[in-house]
């Protein structure tokens, strides 16, 4: 398992709660197949299962007979049962005594990341006088926290990241007034430099020139890339982590112009949203330092309502930022009140980014950062850009 009891125990004394009761039918929760280990495992598991892990005592399961070994890794009692009516009255002995426990659900599914419980399942539960409430805090406790040797990956990965940026700026101010350069002999020689820092990623980077800048999705290939052609916009988004176990992720997106000055309209709007960055990192900084409680939802409205008061907001079209862990996309607090409204708490120990962007037809801005809480302070792991910079 690769819960720590204890660990847990700690947790929902501090939360208030009961229990967290893990369930999964035929993988439908990844996040209760990781924690079980189960996901490490190659045992079928084709039945409902349910672990209980109390603030007191020992835990226990509910298993079904013909797979009832499958959590024999897990440590405490597991009661088997067959038929419908043996479920219904082990989850009822299961839960005697509780009467609040944290499930992978989320009210009106505004975090679908945790809402991985199907509504009758928690129904059950519910029917048994048992209140279900999210486990999204918990879950990040356990999924999201980074070690101090994690910390140290991110900020090697994101020391590599910027070289890397630097040397495709700086491949693009020696071809352009030369040989002609495409978005894809950029993205191509990125890999390269990947290689060469030793960073491993989960797709290639993002190498966008003007109007494809303005989808934030947009990604060259070989057979989808334009030209780089003078007096564009340049975006470049990437991201890697160390080939080590447990290495996290550091992500970062800059902004270039192949020209000799920037014209006002591509200046207006990055400022717009370097000030809506800033607006961010000052509120979690200074939270952090205070001790007092930030939420994932109320970070990114401190962003958007910078960004919207400079006129750009129907042109953000994205959540402020996302969690960082050993996958890009992590399992912590987003920063989010747009595509969710994210409401768990921003906690020592984990990072995220900061990048709010304007998006229209012809053209797209981007900044983004990475932020890491700790105990008594929250940083920023490396550069953060002021202004486009000129390619020419």
């Amino acid at each position: 398992m690769s819960l720590s009891v204890a660990n847990v125990q700690r947790a929902l004394a501090e939360d208030g709660l009961d229990g967290w009761l893990l369930y999964d039918f035929q993988g439908s929760n990844p996040i209760a197949t990781r924690l079980s280990g189960l996901a490490a495992t190659k045992k079928m598991t084709t039945r409902r299962w349910y672990y209980l892990i109390p603030a007191t005592g020992e835990p226990r399961g509910l298993v079904h007979a013909i797979e009832r070994h499958n959590l024999d890794g897990l440590p405490g009692e597991k009661q088997p049962y067959s038929g419908r009516d043996r479920l219904v009255n082990g989850l009822r002995d299961l839960l005697k005594g509780m009467k609040r426990v944290a499930m992978e659900y989320s009210p009106g599914n505004n975090i679908p990341y945790i809402s991985r419980v199907d509504a009758g399942t928690v129904e059950a539960v519910r029917e048994l006088g048992v209140d279900v409430v999210s486990s999204g805090d918990l879950v990040q406790r356990f999924e999201a926290i980074w070690s101090e040797e994690a910390l140290a990956t991110h900020r090697q990965a994101s020391d590599a990241l910027y070289r890397i940026k630097d040397r495709a700026f700086g491949l693009v101010r020696e071809r352009l007034t030369s040989d002609p350069l495409t978005e894809y002999d950029v993205q191509l020689a990125m890999l390269g430099w990947f290689e060469d820092e030793g960073l491993i990623s989960d797709a290639t980077p993002n190498v966008s020139a003007q109007e494809n800048a303005g989808n934030p999705h947009y990604h060259p290939s070989r057979g989808v890339h334009r030209a780089i052609g003078p007096d564009e916009i340049l975006l470049l988004d990437l991201w890697g982590k160390l080939p080590t176990p447990g290495a996290v992720f550091a992500d970062i997106t800059w902004v270039g112009y192949t020209g000799r000055r920037v014209p006002d309209e591509y200046a207006r709007a990055f400022a717009a949203a370097c000030a809506g960055r800033d607006a961010a990192v000052a509120l979690v900084e200074t939270a952090v330092r205070d001790g007092r409680e930030l939420r994932g939802y109320q970070v990114d409205r401190a962003c958007r309502a910078v960004v919207e008061q400079a006129g750009y907001g129907a042109q953000f079209i994205h959540r402020t930022g996302h969690s960082l862990g050993e996958t890009v996309h992590g399992n912590g607090v987003h920063l989010d009140d747009y595509e969710t409204h994210d409401d768990r708490r921003l906690i020592p120990g984990t990072g995220f980014t900061i990048e709010p962007g304007v998006y229209t037809e012809t053209f797209g801005v981007r900044t983004e950062i990475n932020m890491f809480v700790g105990e008594r302070e929250a940083q920023v792991s490396g550069p953060i850009q002021q202004e486009i910079v000129t390619l020419a």
